[in-house]
């Protein structure tokens, strides 16, 4: 992906250890109070989401698929996020036995049904950089622009599996064709989402190079902030020019599926021109014959509550809010070259 804001301004080191990737879910809603269903809030450290819902299965006496939550969060990293479990008639055990090292339980609500996917209003990011080395004031610079003009909305590397070798999977399971529906189902949706998000990134890669990620094309469709919600094409008015400086709306780029792409003009001939390789067709050709549906995503997003503190010379504080579906490390990338704790690039 390249930069939107020109060259790199700092070099930096993350997740030096857990508690310098420190992310919690803000709540899409309150638990009702009552119901067969437990909601727990949980704070774990190294540990991803799939194995502490499973831990709670057990700590509960019930089958996985009785376990619910909202996003997957990641193993490296402090995290804060709740889980459901269907208790249908009894008492819960002792939440003593569920805690251990790395795990505690917050809170707890009865609830009238099972916490589904993407229920939640986004993720609040506290982010430590260390062995920060670049001019301060080139920084400072790049972080207040951030926060004025927000980030292109691109997919993490997390999507993509380890060194991207989903995408690969993916064309694999394409070229198999009625062999490859009977994957298993979470492996299977994990794939398209790659694809899907690939080819995303591409289109939004195009828009940065050009400057048009943010200010938008002839023939554009704009995706309400904070929603999946979209209208358009529709004509940048004096109106929506407004809405777009207060990043009310942002110009959309395609989830790709079956159908008509929904923009038009320069925007659809920029959206094609990005997808026309060899390897791109591939992707839109299994996307379509998977049966998804042409959808939208925001190229766009604003970090919320957007602040920064020097903890030393060589130690930056980030603090942010994102919505559902948005990634800490396009605000992260940025900034400029940003090591993981194994040694790989952001």
């Amino acid at each position: 992906m390249p930069l939107a804001f020109g060259a790199p301004v700092l070099t930096a080191r993350i997740r030096s250890a857990p508690e310098d990737f420190r992310v919690e879910e803000i709540d899409g809603f309150e638990a009702s109070g009552e119901g067969e269903h437990l909601l727990l809030t949980i704070e774990k450290r190294g540990m991803n989401t799939g194995f502490v819902a499973g831990l709670v299965a057990r700590w509960a006496g019930v089958a996985e698929h009785a376990v619910g939550y909202a996003g997957l969060k990641d193993r490296h990293a402090v995290t804060v996020q709740r889980f459901s479990v269907q208790l249908p008639g009894r008492e819960a055990p002792d939440l003593a036995l569920l805690e251990q090292d790395g795990l505690r339980v917050l809170a707890q609500a009865r609830h009238r049904r099972k916490l589904p996917r993407g229920a939640l209003a986004g993720n609040r990011f506290v982010l430590a950089l260390r062995q920060v080395s670049g001019e301060r004031a080139a920084i400072e610079a790049r972080l207040a622009a951030v926060a004025a003009r927000g980030v292109p909305n691109a997919f993490g590397e997390q999507r993509f599996g380890h060194g991207g070798g989903n995408v690969g999977k993916a064309l694999a399971m394409f070229a198999q064709g009625a062999r490859g529906k009977r994957m298993g189902r979470e492996q299977r949706s994990m794939l398209l989402s790659a694809a899907r998000s690939a080819l995303f990134n591409r289109v939004l890669a195009a828009r940065e190079a050009d400057g048009s990620w943010e200010r938008g094309l002839e023939g554009e469709v704009w995706a309400l902030s904070g929603s999946r919600s979209v209208f358009g094409p529709e004509p940048l008015s004096e109106a929506l020019q407004a809405r777009l400086d207060a990043g009310d709306i942002h110009p959309s780029g395609p989830l790709w599926g079956r159908g008509a792409l929904r923009s038009e003009g320069a925007c659809r001939e920029r959206e094609l021109a990005a997808l026309a390789d060899d390897e791109s067709l591939a992707l839109r050709d299994g996307l379509e014959r998977a049966g998804l549906e042409q959808e939208r995503r925001a190229l766009r997003i604003r970090p919320g509550d957007f602040a920064w503190r020097w903890e030393a010379d060589d130690a930056l504080v980030l603090s942010f809010a994102l919505p559902p579906g948005s990634y800490a490390t396009a605000v992260l990338q940025q900034l400029g070259r940003i090591i993981d704790a194994a040694g790989a690039p952001l």
